[in-house]
């Protein structure tokens, strides 16, 4: 059999399947509360993790280029040291004053290069130990963060897994509910749905008052509701309104009704008794 256009059902089986999808897509949010803040609070944990890595590597860069400091002033006092052991070498062999203090200054200039090399590795090694501090209490962090967030994602899985099946039969059956309606009234739909803080795009009226909002709706515009002859939103909260027999949802006027036969009866088998 082949499936009816969108376009050609009329406004009651239209008004009929926004409802079916209605049902269905608060069966999935209810699934989905029922996981309640876990999925925000395992989002939280990945992003900590991730900040804590990169704040990690960040003092992991640091003490590298602290290390490479360290190494290149090593080798500056190296060189230093040869050049003032060379220098020494030719006072032995100098022939005057001049050339003697041009070699004493020469010494001199190299021993300042190797004490400033030297206060230059003390003050590295001294960020590279508070930077492994950092780092360690970081790594710290991180390895409690990935302990925790094990933990809450095992309880996620585990909810998961007991609707997952159920919720997938819901997302197909909402799928082929969609391909009933026609995409100018689901767009409108969905974008309703999304602005209502309970999720709910189409409402029946309740008590002669909009499902949603709860603010009454006059007469005759229920009465335009029960036609179906048209898409009615409410005035007040903008969600589409349905009659209760359409949601096929009973009132109390409609159970009433069978009490007030039966209690006519009672009294008609009652006459004869009375004419005696």
């Amino acid at each position: 059999m082949a499936k009816k256009d969108p376009t050609d059902l009329t406004v009651e089986e239209r008004l009929s399947a926004l409802y079916q999808l209605q049902t269905v897509l608060s069966s999935i949010d209810e699934k989905k509360a029922l996981r309640g803040e876990l999925p925000y609070e395992v989002q939280e944990m990945e992003d900590e993790i991730e900040g804590l890595s990169l704040r990690i590597q960040k003092i992991q860069d640091e003490i590298d280029a602290f290390d490479k400091a360290i190494s290149e002033n090593k080798a500056k006092i190296s060189e230093a040291q040869s050049r003032v052991n060379r220098y020494k070498e030719q006072l032995n062999d100098v022939s005057n004053n001049r050339e003697y203090d041009t070699l004493n200054k020469e010494v001199e200039y190299q021993e300042l290069e190797i004490e400033l090399c030297n206060k230059k590795i003390r003050e590295g090694l001294n960020h590279v130990e508070e930077r492994k501090k950092d780092l360690e209490s970081n790594q710290q962090l991180v390895d409690e963060r990935k302990k925790d967030l094990e933990v809450k994602k095992d309880e996620l899985d585990e909810i998961m897994q007991e609707t997952r099946e159920e919720e997938e039969k819901l997302r197909d059956k909402a799928h082929d509910l969609k391909m009933k309606i026609e995409p100018r009234l689901l767009a409108s739909f969905e974008r309703i749905r999304k602005n209502a803080r309970n999720g709910l795009g189409i409402v029946y009226v309740q008590r002669d008052a909009c499902g949603g909002c709860f603010n009454k709706i006059p007469p005759q515009r229920q009465l335009d509701i029960k036609m179906h002859k048209k898409i009615i939103v409410c005035e007040y909260c903008g969600r589409i309104m349905i009659d209760p027999e359409l949601a096929g949802v009973k009132t109390a006027e409609a159970e009433e009704k069978p009490k007030r036969r039966r209690a006519t009866r009672k009294t008609k088998k009652e006459e004869p008794g009375t004419a005696e």
